[in-house]
């Protein structure tokens, strides 16, 4: 049990959870914003009636729906926005970097 314990404090297993978790609940909160509040304004600007992600383009029998695509890039931009200056912001180091202090 012990070896296991030590494995758990060393390897930051623990840490590696707790950012799991509270990256899961960031996507929802950032899911919510784009899906909420920023396509409805796009779809008011681009004046699609239907909604964003319902933008289709039709040729003859397909359907292409580049409204969908759309907002799910627009959800990856926010949330690498959002994980990117939450980093920067926290100033985390990432965990491959060695450190330049000398003991």
């Amino acid at each position: 049990m012990q070896g296991f314990m030590d494995f758990i404090r060393k390897q930051g297993v623990v840490g590696l959870a707790v950012g799991f978790v509270l990256g899961g609940a960031v996507s929802k909160v950032v899911t919510a914003l784009v899906t909420d509040i920023v396509n409805p304004i796009l779809s008011i600007i681009l004046g699609i009636t239907d909604g964003l992600k319902e933008a289709k383009l039709e040729i003859g029998s397909a359907s292409i729906l580049w409204g969908d695509f759309v907002a799910v890039l627009i959800d990856f931009v926010v949330i690498a926005a959002v994980v990117y200056y939450g980093v920067r912001i926290l100033g985390i180091e990432m965990p491959d970097k060695k450190s330049d202090k000398k003991k």
